[in-house]
């Protein structure tokens, strides 16, 4: 029996259990793919892989209902992975060890990806039984929405007659989410020379810091691990001569890094008792200013007992690094002049990296390595994430680097007339009593790209409650999964 197995909905917890026991992070989806394969096989029903492990299943109307518009049950099969930094962990071969406790689930040392394997959960449940009012049912599973809704983009629409669509990838029950921002992931690559340097090692870390997704909480004023190890190694090469050796820090471009990470090389003659209480006083200064938002931010520093010959930046290679690291935008840009509170064009530098070019890279011929930064962008206006490209492209040039779009995705516009949303808002009313927040949101969904699929789409994105996604803090509300199965059957009920 597994740790869930006497929660109720019992289907939606056994399956939930199921896929956490699958190893399903983005860009590894292939056994959760031919799980979900193999579920409809075993219920015969129809369904359709593709070569990027889509998944469509269909069922049939219930009794009553067999020829009422059909309905899709959407959601996404890959999960963000993250661990706590000295965790032994390998998610391509492990499943999650869940955690259940005081009514919510989590996962030991690692995110829990509630974001998205409820969605998942709840659609086998209802595609397995046999007593539950609903339509004809189109269940679309996609994969790498957390890298850039890649399986959603590449998706064949064309078999799919649903032109009403429930999403199942918000964490906030009582929101009905009806909009959300497009976006894009940039690559920004840095050239470096090295050289042959004489002096003494030190290994800093920043560390501590709470991290977040780069939608929903970029707009909570949280440090950002990366922009902060730019602001220290410029605060150093003020006092200090070195020479970076390599650098990196956070995982993915949409999850705000919590951890960053450099070795440099002081020259030999530094004092470093100096540089040490140097860091202990930014260290102050960042306690200060997140206070609110990170209070175990840290700075630590372990160098080396005596002078050694090593390869590193060379001084012109550094100065551009850290000019990269400070000067490049991050953060929110503008906020709506029309929705209060939505955050209208943000980036990200989520992912930042010391890595060695290919030989046959052209671009950057003479130089065998290069920062690498990795950045989510995001925005409701088309034309705002275009400048926020521009600018980036700008200053990557002018430091002799190159910028690289990828994973381009449009805005889900709001829709005026939603009859899926007046029913959604009326059921919810019925059964929590208030009215629920209908709501715009700065993250990306795979809505968007479902809505220019399939003209005419009537769409809400909607979930229960899930806490601290993308961190290892990540936890999943029993309750709230309980009433948000409630609220989805009935809804499935009345679409009649």
């Amino acid at each position: 029996m597994g740790i869930l197995s006497n929660l109720e909905p019992e289907a939606v917890f056994r399956y939930f259990e199921q896929i956490c026991s699958i190893p399903h992070g983005s860009g590894n989806t292939g056994k959760i793919s031919n799980f979900c394969v193999s579920f409809a096989k075993e219920h015969g029903l129809e369904y359709k892989q593709d070569n990027y492990n889509n998944v469509i299943i269909w069922k049939d109307g219930s009794p009553g209902y067999e020829n009422s518009p059909s309905v899709m049950i959407q959601g996404h099969l890959d999960m963000v992975c993250e661990k706590e930094t000295y965790y032994k962990f390998d998610f391509e071969k492990s499943g999650l060890d869940l955690q259940l406790n005081d009514g919510v689930i989590s996962a030991k040392g690692t995110t829990l990806g509630g974001d998205d394997g409820i969605a998942i959960a709840y659609a086998l449940a209802i595609l397995e039984s046999d007593s539950i009012p609903h339509p004809p049912l189109e269940a679309v599973f996609t994969t790498d929405e957390e890298v850039g809704m890649t399986g959603a983009a590449a998706i064949d629409a064309s078999p799919l007659k649903s032109r009403i669509m429930l999403n199942i990838d918000s964490e906030e029950e009582g929101y009905l989410l009806v909009s959300c921002a497009g976006g894009a992931a940039a690559t920004v690559e840095i050239p470096v020379k090295r050289k042959g340097v004489h002096g003494i090692r030190a290994q800093i870390w920043i560390k501590g810091l709470k991290g977040g997704h780069s939608g929903v909480e970029i707009d909570k004023g949280r440090a950002n691990s990366n922009i902060l190890m730019g602001r220290t190694l410029y605060s150093l090469s003020q006092k200090f001569q070195f020479n970076i050796m390599t650098i990196y820090g956070g995982l993915k471009d949409n999850a705000i890094p919590r951890d960053s990470y450099s070795q440099i090389i002081f020259d030999k003659n530094t004092d470093m008792e100096e540089a040490r209480k140097h860091l202990e006083e930014l260290n102050k200064i960042y306690s200060d200013e997140y206070s609110s938002t990170d209070a175990g931010i840290k700075i630590v520093m372990e160098t080396d007992n005596k002078p050694s010959h090593y390869s590193a930046f060379n001084n012109k290679s550094t100065s551009r690094a850290i000019t990269a690291l400070v000067s490049i935008p991050n953060g929110v840009q503008r906020m709506s002049n029309d929705i209060e509170g939505l955050v209208q064009t943000s980036l990200n530098l989520g992912k930042l990296d010391t890595v060695v070019l290919e030989k046959e890279h052209t671009t950057h011929r003479d130089y065998p390595m290069c920062v690498q930064f990795n950045y989510s962008l995001r925005s409701s206006v088309s034309t705002e994430k275009k400048e926020m490209a521009d600018r980036i492209k700008c200053l990557a040039e002018a430091l002799g680097g190159t910028v690289s779009l990828k994973s381009d995705y449009p805005a889900w516009e709001y829709k005026k007339d939603s009859p899926l949303r007046d029913l959604m808002t009326e059921v919810f009313e019925e059964q929590y009593g208030r009215k629920p927040v209908i709501q715009a949101i700065h993250a990306g969904l795979e809505c968007g790209l479902f809505a220019g699929k399939l003209p005419g789409l009537d769409c809400v994105s909607y979930g229960p409650d899930i806490k601290n996604i993308h961190t290892t803090q990540e936890y999943l509300d029993v309750e709230s999964v309980k009433r948000t199965w409630k609220y989805t059957l009935e809804i499935l009920k009345r679409l009649k």
